[in-house]
C-alpha cells in the first residue's frame, strides 16, 4: 500500500527542489533588476521633459514697448521694439534667438548677429540700452535692456529691396520671438492710421 523510499532517492528530490528554487530567484532578480532600470530611465526622462517644459514658459523675452520709423512713402520702414527678459527667466542669448516675422504679404525668420547692429530682410539688428556686466547679446538680467530693430522695408519688397517700402497704414504684422530653449513671446501691431504728412525718419508709437 505504501511505497518505500530509499535514502538515496530522498536526497535526489531534494537537490531538484532546491535547483528550482534557484532558478526560481535568479529569474525573479533579473526581472527585479530590469524593473528598476526601467523605472530610473523613465524617471530620467520625465524630469528632462519636465525641465524643457519649464523653459519653453520661463525663457523668454518680453517686449517693453515699441515704435516705428517712416519712411518716404507713409509707410512704416523700421520697427524698434524694447526688450527684457521676462519675469522668472534664466538669460536668453540673443545671438541663439530667432524672430518669425508674418505680415498679410511675407513670412521669414530672422536671426540675430550681435557683431552689427545693422537690420536686413533676414537678420534683425539689436542695440545696447543697458548691460550691467559687458555681456552684450546675453540677457542675464532683469536690468538688461536691448533694442530689436526690423527692417519692414527690406523684408516688403523682397527679393528686390526698396528702402522707401514698408508697412502700410492699418497693416499688421505679427512677430513671435523665440529663445533658443523654446520660450517664444507674441507680438501683434497694428500700423497707425495717420500716417500721410509724417516726416520721414520720425518715430511714432505702435
Amino acid at each position: 500500500m505504501f511505497e518505500n523510499i530509499t535514502d538515496d532517492e530522498r536526497g535526489q528530490v531534494g537537490i531538484g527542489t532546491l535547483i528550482v528554487f534557484i532558478a526560481m530567484v535568479l529569474v525573479a532578480a533579473i526581472a527585479a533588476g530590469v524593473l528598476v532600470n526601467t523605472a530610473g530611465f523613465l524617471q530620467a526622462t520625465a524630469e528632462d521633459a519636465g525641465q524643457e517644459s519649464v523653459n519653453k514658459v520661463t525663457n523668454r523675452v518680453q517686449v517693453l514697448n515699441s515704435h516705428g520709423i517712416v519712411g518716404n512713402n507713409s509707410t512704416i520702414k523700421y520697427i524698434n521694439m524694447s526688450v527684457r527678459l521676462a519675469a522668472g527667466s534664466s538669460s536668453v542669448d540673443m545671438n541663439d534667438t530667432s524672430i518669425k516675422y508674418l505680415s498679410g504679404s511675407e513670412v521669414v525668420q530672422l536671426t540675430n548677429d550681435s557683431d552689427s547692429s545693422g537690420a536686413d530682410s533676414s537678420e534683425f539688428g539689436l542695440n545696447e540700452i543697458t548691460d550691467d556686466d559687458g555681456s552684450f547679446g546675453v540677457l542675464n538680467s532683469m536690468s538688461d535692456r536691448y533694442e530689436v530693430i526690423i527692417n519692414a522695408g527690406a523684408i516688403q519688397d523682397e527679393p528686390v529691396a526698396d528702402p522707401n517700402d514698408g508697412l502700410e497704414t492699418g497693416e499688421t504684422v505679427r512677430l513671435e520671438i523665440t529663445s533658443r530653449t523654446g520660450g517664444t513671446t507674441t507680438v501683434i501691431l497694428t500700423m497707425p492710421q495717420q500716417l500721410a504728412g509724417k516726416e520721414t525718419n520720425k518715430p511714432v508709437k505702435l
